[in-house]
């Protein structure tokens, strides 16, 4: 492991340093300043992920320093931080590329504003100290909300606000919580809050103060209707770093603050944990099964797979909880994969409206090749990314809840039936439209971001080990946080009645 090097620091300090160049140069320099910022990033998350000891030190590359009384510069990352940081400097690269055309007008703000999602998102999953990861949590709307605000569709004013007002209200009784566990802990050092132990009558409120601004982010149902709005109006690029990271805070969050942190008032909210992600698989994979636009359909299927997290989560074993990290880490990819899949033919025809397309494997088979793995992959399909996070978070629950294992497991079913659906009215059946018929395949610009995610989603369903064995042991160490306060599960099969009787058992032993 790196000693003494602030690579965290510098994996801050580069995207921030491209945001601000970016704001004084003209578009042909802004975009290659930016991506060159990310791809040094990419780089410096490589060597991250090859000096961190496996088996090693929980917290690892740690950096503090006192800015002023009770606040400091805190950072260090342990494995589940690693793999979201890994995921966070993967697709920026690829949101730079996707965003290469497409964007016209104020490119300069326009790459500025992304370097600094990829500042904040780096700082919510490195910052060791509480308010620096308030400030970083809060501060990445600012950017997201321009994003979609600026250069989003027709009705993106609209949508930016709801995005903006959904995830700011419920932040704010999160503050108001984290003030009072400052209080009562003396500290804002999130190691040592993650081993204090609350007062489990006052844990119940500072779970529901966090849950407000956690099930926001995730987004759980019923609080996502901001999700499809800001997906459809936001920029191809803007979907992509939406589903594949920011949505992923709230999981983050969970897992960094409300388990370990409350384990008594999270076992006591499970059931309802259970009953929203239930509703939200059911209801909004049927909703996805009946949208026109392609991206208001992932949107949905979006809110789906993170109630697959949540149940996961809320399994209070090692199984539903490396499930729901799995799931997290291959939904980032096959969802970004797919948002950059209908971004990709968005900019040939400019409509998202499913009708519009049709057959498109003959005269674009390279994308329909593409596509379809990323579809399978979404359906999870074994041998993709998609298969073992769920397979994993469906276990997990299965030992505490049979009924929600039961209900979450046809969003299964139902997610096939939309995606295949999807799938074979894009790029299947007859060429009604000759605007579609005669779009051009993939150049090689959208082979060299759409590769990558392709290669990704097959590694990490082939070989999930490699993923799976870094955030082991943080995993474990979580687990046994939980035991004391692990709740009942209806799956327990009594084994007693099958033991022998004492004089039977004596004479098998005689034996």
């Amino acid at each position: 492991m790196m000693t003494g090097f602030p690579i965290l620091s510098l994996m801050l300090l580069v995207p921030l340093a491209g945001a601000l160049a970016c704001l004084f140069l003209d578009a042909k320099g802004a975009r290659t300043v930016a991506l060159a910022a990310t791809l040094i990033n990419l780089a410096l998350g490589a060597v991250l992920w090859l000096n961190f000891e496996v088996g090693g030190p929980q917290w690892q590359f740690q950096e503090k320093v006192e800015l002023f009384h009770g606040f400091s510069w805190a950072l260090g990352i342990d494995g589940i931080a690693l793999l979201l940081i890994e995921l966070s400097v993967f697709l920026m690269p690829i949101c730079i590329g996707a965003s290469w055309n497409s964007i016209e007008k104020r490119v300069g703000e326009y790459m500025a504003a992304f370097l600094l999602v990829e500042v904040f998102m780096l700082g919510v999953f490195t910052a060791q100290d509480l308010l620096l990861f308030y400030m970083f949590f809060e501060a990445g709307l600012i950017p997201m909300y321009l994003i979609i605000g600026i250069w989003g569709g027709a009705d993106r004013i609209y949508a930016s606000y709801k995005f903006f007002l959904y995830t700011l209200l419920g932040s704010v009784l999160m503050l108001v919580a984290m003030l009072w566990m400052i209080h009562e802990a003396g500290t804002t050092d999130i190691p040592t809050l993650m081993a204090y132990d609350f007062d489990p009558r006052v844990q119940t409120w500072l779970w529901l103060a966090f849950f407000a601004s956690f099930a926001v982010k995730m987004p759980m149902w019923p609080v996502h209707t901001w999700l499809p709005a800001a997906h459809v109006q936001a920029p191809t690029a803007g979907s992509v770093i939406l589903a594949g990271v920011l949505l992923k805070m709230g999981g983050y969050g969970f897992i960094r603050f409300s388990l370990p942190m409350f384990p008594e008032a999270s076992a006591q909210f499970a059931p309802l944990i259970w009953g929203l992600s239930m509703a939200a698989v059911v209801i909004t994979s049927l909703i996805a099964l009946v949208q026109d636009d392609m991206k208001k359909l992932i949107a949905y299927s979006s809110v789906a797979h993170m109630a697959i997290v949540t149940i996961g989560l809320f399994a209070f074993n090692p199984q539903g909880l490396e499930g729901s990290m799995l799931v997290m880490l291959s939904h980032g990819l096959v969802s970004g994969a797919l948002f950059l899949s209908v971004g990709i033919i968005y900019d040939r025809l400019h409509t998202r409206e499913i009708s519009r397309y049709g057959g498109l494997s003959i005269n674009m088979p390279r994308y329909a090749l593409f596509f379809m793995l990323f579809t399978m992959a979404s359906v999870g399909l074994p041998g993709t990314s998609g298969f073992v996070g769920e397979f994993l978070s469906l276990a997990g629950i299965y030992q505490v809840s049979t009924w929600t294992t039961a209900v979450c497991g046809t969003g299964i079913i139902l997610g096939a039936a939309y995606m295949l659906y999807l799938y074979r009215r894009v790029a299947f059946g007859e060429q009604k439209n000759a605007d579609a018929a005669a779009m051009p395949d993939l150049d090689l610009r959208e082979i060299l971001m759409v590769v990558p995610l392709a290669l990704a989603v097959l590694w990490m369903g082939i070989y999930p080990e490699s993923f799976m064995a870094p955030m082991r042991a943080d995993i474990a160490a979580l687990d046994a946080r939980l035991a004391q306060a692990k709740p009942r599960g209806d799956a327990s099969i009594a084994v007693a009645k099958d033991k022998p009787a004492p004089a039977e058992a004596a004479h098998e032993g005689a034996h």
